[in-house]
């Protein structure tokens, strides 16, 4: 029984990658630095792999910033308005991802959208007219060859042509099947060359195969395999993962590929497509192990599954990239009763082995397993169950309806016309940082350190003040995450020390975990808002995460679902919401940044799998609220504009957007479902360094304008500011609100 991986975390263990990446945009290393320094840690990571005893090792899944991109920029998929400045080849790779402001130009970063249900970002790729597709790079191949060199003959993997061609943007007057035919060509050549190199097998991760897909895109699946596949001398493995492939099945098997990659976790209904018919001549690689959460396997039941497939040909393998998972669990303090039951990159390597090793009966782990899954984990609150039974329909509903409290609230504030706010946080410098951990440590006392939280509020309150927004914030100088604070003052969680899983680019998330049932013992963020919205006569927002995001951004439990205990987590914050009401807090804007995170891939489940109780889960945590209290929410990074309607139904009254590096894309869909909820729009996009110039926010707004009703906009950036540095987010926000001001003078 073989083992295999899809792909391995490349920030590293103590997150090396994003340091090093970090000192290259300060010009503290070169790009031949941070390049020597990279292969060393690829090599790294390949030994490991090696060593644990698993067989099948990638390549090519390493990256400075994103996967997808690095296959555009092999590609020559590179926007005519980077190629045409004097770029050097990585200022032109990092201002794909981050923009690019300096003496050569301005250009904006392409946009990023999530990596289908996980909460890595991807950079979309754009095809035009000037597009000339060809293997212009040689990452894939250098990197094959440095583990050939190492004694490793690595499967380097590549996103597919198809998901590439499903996740690219295509200028006006790009013919789609003309771009197939090209890509088809060049992966083509990506296969020889491979196989001279003496690679034995190419990884083509297709996860567009999961989604619903139409007669037409099957047809042009095939079409791009059929040529791809003929005479091809390397052995391609189809990769897919996030769900099952049903609509692609007989396709799939059909076509000539020496092996292909499924998910058991994630796949409802994949182990019924294997066990109707799977070809003996090609090799199944099933993917049996969660990559995307941290529990242990429970091998009873895994077994139980694979006894199920019957295929001479089998590989073990996780269901997705272990990416989306941290590095290792010897870094953490959890006790011993505890740390049994996690699995992260480095210990699901393991179970691949021991589950190979127990299917060959020459392994006692299986044992040692069961014992585990047959102890009782945790004391269950009986108290929150009991509160989840006793929900009827009318604890889902805010009175008095939209309409009215439109009309409340407008005499309620009397805002101008595009009232300006920011998403939440201010940057956290290295003191904030400092000073946090310090306390954490016991280092400070508890005033020493309320005194530093009160002076950054008051400093930032006050130049907020200076610069003329109308709706303020506190800056979050507190919290060290939106998730990981709010998830430290509920119990339920649990916290690892260095749990980081890449979101993308250099920025790294470390997501809690939910242990057991999860209530409010007390005040989680009362304190600091009412303090900050006595400091000024303007109004101060109360700043909260959304119990759809805190569960989406924390590792779940897997034995009670995830409505139920989201909606744990609702009646929660539902506390906190009216605690800072009671305060004096009239703007509290719930954030629900990753609520498409969970949506199922498929559109025929999207309600009766997720949108029916997330929606409502939302509308709990505000439904009792005050008429003459304003609720916000924020959402980022993923494509909304097709589950707009639902998002009205969430029955906030403004929501904030990402729709800078989308092009304000959703505003289309606004207006043509007449969206009735009060939006705003970023106009500026916080995860790239450049500085927008007044006229250019100017411009953005006079887009906005056009498409949706004045009463009804906000002016705000696309999202938080605490990863961006004080002077670029000065300097921006005083050029936002000059903007408005300008704008107003003028209507």
């Amino acid at each position: 029984m073989k083992t295999s991986i899809i792909g391995f975390p490349r920030i590293g263990e103590n997150r090396e990658l994003k340091f090093a990446t970090e000192k290259y945009f300060r010009k503290e290393l070169t790009i031949d630095e941070l390049e020597t320094f990279s292969k060393e840690l690829r090599q790294k990571h390949w030994e490991l792999i090696k060593n644990s005893g698993v067989e099948g090792i990638p390549s090519n899944d390493f990256s400075l910033y994103d996967t997808t991109l690095d296959a555009a920029y092999l590609l020559n998929i590179i926007p005519k308005e980077v190629t045409e400045l004097n770029l050097s080849e990585s200022e032109k790779y990092f201002a794909l991802a981050r923009g690019y402001q300096g003496e050569k130009g301005d250009i904006k970063a392409r946009p990023m959208k999530k990596w289908f249900n996980t909460n890595y970002h991807y950079i979309v790729p754009k095809f035009e007219k000037e597009t000339n597709i060809f293997v212009s790079g040689d990452k894939i191949f250098k990197e094959y060859q440095e583990a050939k060199n190492l004694g490793i003959n690595t499967r380097p993997v590549i996103v597919g042509p198809f998901t590439l061609l499903q996740l690219s943007e295509f200028a006006p007057g790009v013919d789609r099947a003309v771009v197939a035919e090209k890509l088809t060509d060049a992966y083509k050549e990506i296969l020889q060359r491979l196989s001279e190199l003496g690679a034995e097998w190419i990884q083509l991760d297709e996860p567009s195969l999961v989604k619903d897909l139409t007669f037409e895109e099957l047809q042009e699946f095939k079409a791009i395999y059929q040529v791809l596949l003929a005479d091809s001398t390397i052995n391609v493995l189809l990769q897919t993962y996030f769900g099952d492939i049903r609509d692609a099945y007989e396709t799939v098997i059909n076509l000539p590929f020496a092996g292909v990659g499924l998910d058991f976790i994630e796949g409802r209904k994949t182990l019924e497509l294997v066990k109707q018919g799977f070809p003996q001549d090609k090799v199944l690689f099933a993917g049996v192990v969660n990559g995307k959460n941290i529990w242990r396997n429970n091998y009873q039941q895994t077994i139980e599954v694979l006894k199920q497939v019957e295929q001479e040909k089998l590989v073990l393998t996780t269901s997705c990239s272990l990416l989306h998972v941290p590095f290792t669990t010897e870094n953490e303090t959890f006790s011993t009763e505890i740390k049994q039951h996690f699995a992260f990159a480095k210990e699901k390597l393991t179970e691949l082995a021991e589950l190979a090793a127990i299917l060959a009966n020459t392994d006692e782990s299986l044992k040692a397993n069961q014992k585990l899954f047959a102890e009782s984990r945790f004391t269950e609150n009986r108290t929150v169950q009991e509160k989840i039974k006793a929900l009827t329909a009318a604890d889902y509903v805010r009175k008095p309806v939209f309409e009215e409290r439109v009309d409340v609230q407008k005499t309620a504030f009397n805002f101008p016309v595009l009232p300006t706010t920011t998403i939440g946080s201010f940057p956290q410098t290295r003191e904030v940082k400092q000073t946090r951990a310090r306390y954490k440590r016991q280092e400070i006392s508890e005033e020493t350190y309320d005194q530093f939280i009160a002076q950054q509020i008051n400093e930032w309150i006050e130049w907020q003040e200076q610069i003329g927004l109308d709706v303020l914030v506190h800056g979050e100088f507190e919290r060290n995450d939106m998730v990981e604070y709010f998830g430290q003052n509920l119990s339920g969680y649990l916290f690892s020390k260095n749990g980081w899983v890449q979101s993308y680019g250099t920025r790294g998330v470390k997501p809690p975990i939910i242990w057991g049932d999860v209530a409010r013992e007390k005040p989680i963020t009362v304190k600091w808002s009412a303090y900050a919205q006595k400091q000024t006569d303007k109004i101060v927002k109360g700043m909260l995460t959304g119990p759809v995001t805190i569960l989406n951004w924390s590792f779940p439990r897997e034995d009670i679902s995830l409505k139920d205990s989201t909606l744990q987590i609702a009646l929660a914050i539902q506390e906190e919401v009216l605690d800072l009401e009671k305060n004096g807090v009239r703007v509290i804007q719930i954030d629900e940044a990753a609520l498409r995170e969970k949506l199922p891939l498929r559109k025929t489940d999207w309600y009766s799998e997720y949108l029916d109780w997330s929606i409502p889960a939302f509308r709990l945590v505000h439904s009792k609220v005050q008429a003459t209290t304003q609720i916000h929410t924020h959402m980022c990074y993923s494509e909304f504009t097709d589950i707009i309607p639902a998002i009205d139904q969430m029955d906030a009254d403004v929501i904030s957007f990402e729709a800078s590096r989308s092009n304000l894309a959703i505003l289309d869909e606004l207006k043509q479902q007449n969206f009735k909820t009060a939006v705003g729009p970023g106009v500026y996009d916080i995860h790239s360094p450049r500085i927008p110039a007044v006229e250019e926010i100017k411009q953005t707004i006079g887009k906005i304008l056009a498409k949706v009703p004045l009463e009804k906009v906000w002016i705000n950036p696309d999202c938080g500011l605490k990863t961006r540095g004080i002077p670029e987010t000065t300097a921006s926000l005083t050029n936002m609100t000059e903007a408005v001001k300008q704008i107003r003078e003028e209507l």
